[in-house]
C-alpha cells in the first residue's frame, strides 16, 4: 500500500521545505521528496536547493571571506592598519564555505523533524490521478496526495557549443569550487552571478573580463544605478564588455579561448585560465512527467500558474523558480506561505511588486519597486529624491562612501513607487523600503520617520526629505 499525505512537496529548495513547514504547522500531514545529487554525509540526498547548496549561501561566503582578503591588502593601511602582503588558502576558504553549507542543509533536516515533515528521498513525477489525489513516483516507490505543491527550482543554463565541466568551463557550481586563483578569468554574462563571482575572484587577485551580449548594463536596474555601478566596477579592474557577441570556445591545454565580436563589430579573441558561463537558468521541469497528466507548461518550459500559484490542475499548485516572476529565493518562500494558507483556506499573500532585488557585490545594489525608466514609458508622473552616501558620517567612517539612495514617489499621492541603493549594506537597507511598500506608505512617512544617528539609513531618509526638495545634511 503506497504512503498517502494531505500534501506532497515535490522539492527540497528555500519554495519547496517552506512550502511544506508551513504546511505541516497548518495541521496538513505533509512529506517533502528531494534528489538533489549533493549527497550530505549519510549520502542522502541535500535539502536546501540551489540557493542554500551551489547559489546564495556558499556564493555570499566566498564574498565575504574575498572582500576581508581586498580590505587587508587594500583598505587597512590608509587606517593605520599594518599587516603585510595578505595571502590567500584557497582549499581553507572552499573548506570554510563548505562547512556552512554542511551546517545549514542539516539545519533543514532539524526543522522537517521538529515541524513533523517527512522527508522522501528520490526524483518525483506524476503518475496520475487516484479518486481525488494524485499518485507521484518517488524513486522507487508511488505516494498518494491530495494536493501537490511543485518546487523543483531552476539549473543554469548552458550556451550551445560549449560543453561545462566545471573544472576549466564551469557554472555556478564550478565557479564556487575553483581549486586556485586563475591568473586570468573569464565571465560570460554580466548578471547577478557573473558579477559576484567575477568580483570574488577579481579580489584574490584575478584578471577578471565579462563579456555580456546586451548592450547596456545591468538592464533591470534603474540606469542611475547601473551606470554607477559599471563606473565603479570599472575601477575596481573588472574589464566588462557590453554588445559581445560569443563565437567558438576552445578549451586547450593552458586553459580556454573565447571567439567573440565586440559591441563595434570586430573580432576578439581571449585567453583565459578559467571560464564561467552565466547566462541565467532555465526551469527543472523536464522530469515530472507533465505531459501525461496534462500540467500545463508555457513556451519557456515553466508551470503556468495563476496570480495564486494556482495550475490548471485541481490540487496541483506551482512556486519558485519553475514559474514566472524573478528567480529569487524569497520570491519562492513567499510563494510557498501562500500556497500553503490558501490550502488551508486562509487569505494567503504574496505582493510581486515589493520583492526586492539584491546583487551582493562591493558596493552592494539593491532594489524594489519601479525603475524610472518605466516610469517614464508609463507615462507615470513622479518626483525623485536622490542622495549620496558620501554625505553620510556613518559611511565615510567606514570606508564607504561610494553609491547613494534613489526614491521615486508619485507626483500626485507621494507613494513610494521605487527606492534604489547602491553602496555598503544595500542588501540591509532596502528592508525599510519594502516595509513602506508594503503598507502603502508614502515619501513623507520615511521623511517624518526618526533614524539613529549616525547610520547609513539616514541617507535613506535623506532620500525621502529630497523627494520634497527639503534635504537636511545634503
Amino acid at each position: 500500500m503506497s504512503k498517502e499525505f494531505d500534501v506532497l512537496v515535490i522539492g527540497g529548495g528555500p519554495g519547496g521545505y517552506v512550502a511544506a513547514i508551513r504546511a505541516a504547522q497548518l495541521g496538513f500531514k505533509t512529506a517533502c521528496c528531494e534528489s538533489n545529487p549533493y549527497a550530505d554525509p549519510k549520502g542522502e540526498p541535500r535539502l536546501g536547493g540551489t540557493c542554500l547548496n551551489v547559489g546564495c549561501i556558499p556564493s555570499k561566503a566566498l564574498l565575504h571571506t574575498s572582500h576581508l582578503f581586498e580590505e587587508a591588502a587594500h583598505g587597512f593601511e590608509s587606517q593605520g592598519i599594518q599587516v603585510g602582503q595578505p595571502k590567500i588558502d584557497v582549499t581553507t576558504m572552499i573548506a570554510r564555505k563548505n562547512g556552512i553549507v554542511d551546517q545549514l542543509t542539516g539545519g533543514i533536516k532539524g526543522l522537517f523533524k521538529k515541524n513533523k515533515v517527512t522527508q522522501l528521498n528520490g526524483h518525483g513525477s506524476f503518475v496520475g490521478r487516484a479518486g481525488e489525489a494524485w499518485q507521484v513516483k518517488v524513486g522507487d516507490e508511488v505516494v498518494t496526495a491530495r494536493q501537490v505543491i511543485v518546487a523543483t527550482g531552476s539549473k543554469a543554463r548552458h550556451l550551445p557549443g560549449i560543453p561545462v565541466d566545471n573544472k576549466i568551463v564551469c557554472d555556478n557550481v564550478g565557479a564556487l569550487d575553483l581549486d586556485a586563483v586563475p591568473k586570468k578569468l573569464a565571465v560570460i554574462g554580466a548578471g547577478v552571478i557573473g558579477l559576484e563571482m567575477g568580483s570574488v575572484w577579481r579580489r584574490l587577485g584575478s584578471e577578471v573580463t565579462v563579456l555580456e551580449a546586451l548592450p547596456d548594463f545591468l538592464s533591470l536596474a534603474d540606469v542611475d544605478l547601473a551606470k554607477e555601478a559599471l563606473k565603479l566596477f570599472g575601477k575596481q579592474g573588472l574589464d566588462i564588455q557590453l554588445g559581445c557577441n560569443i563565437g567558438e570556445v576552445k578549451v586547450t591545454k593552458k586553459g580556454v579561448t573565447i571567439a567573440y565580436t565586440d559591441k563595434a563589430g570586430a573580432a576578439q579573441k581571449l585567453a583565459a585560465d578559467r571560464l564561467v558561463v552565466s547566462v541565467g537558468r532555465v526551469p527543472n521541469t523536464d522530469g515530472l512527467n507533465a505531459e501525461a497528466v496534462g500540467l500545463e507548461l508555457n513556451e519557456r518550459g515553466m508551470i503556468a500558474v495563476d496570480d495564486h500559484c494556482r495550475t490548471n490542475l485541481p490540487g496541483v499548485w506551482a512556486v519558485g523558480d519553475v514559474v514566472r516572476g524573478p528567480m529569487l529565493a524569497h520570491k519562492a518562500m513567499e510563494e510557498a506561505v501562500m500556497v500553503a494558507e490558501l490550502m488551508a483556506g486562509q487569505a494567503g499573500h504574496c505582493d510581486f511588486n515589493t520583492v526586492p532585488w539584491v546583487i551582493y557585490t562591493s558596493p552592494e545594489i539593491a532594489w524594489v519597486g519601479r525603475t524610472e525608466q518605466q516610469l517614464k514609458r508609463d507615462g507615470i508622473a513622479y518626483r525623485a529624491g536622490k542622495i549620496p552616501f558620501a554625505f553620510n558620517g556613518r559611511a565615510m567612517g567606514m570606508g564607504a562612501p561610494e553609491g547613494f539612495v534613489k526614491m521615486l514617489a508619485c507626483a500626485e499621492t507621494d507613494r513610494i513607487l521605487g527606492v534604489h541603493i547602491i553602496g555598503a549594506n544595500a542588501s540591509e537597507l532596502i528592508a525599510e523600503a519594502v516595509v513602506a511598500m508594503e503598507f502603502g506608505g508614502a515619501a513623507e512617512d520615511l521623511a517624518r520617520i526618526c533614524h539613529a544617528h549616525p547610520t547609513m539609513s539616514e541617507v535613506v531618509h535623506e532620500a525621502a526629505l529630497a523627494v520634497d526638495k527639503r534635504p537636511l545634511h545634503f
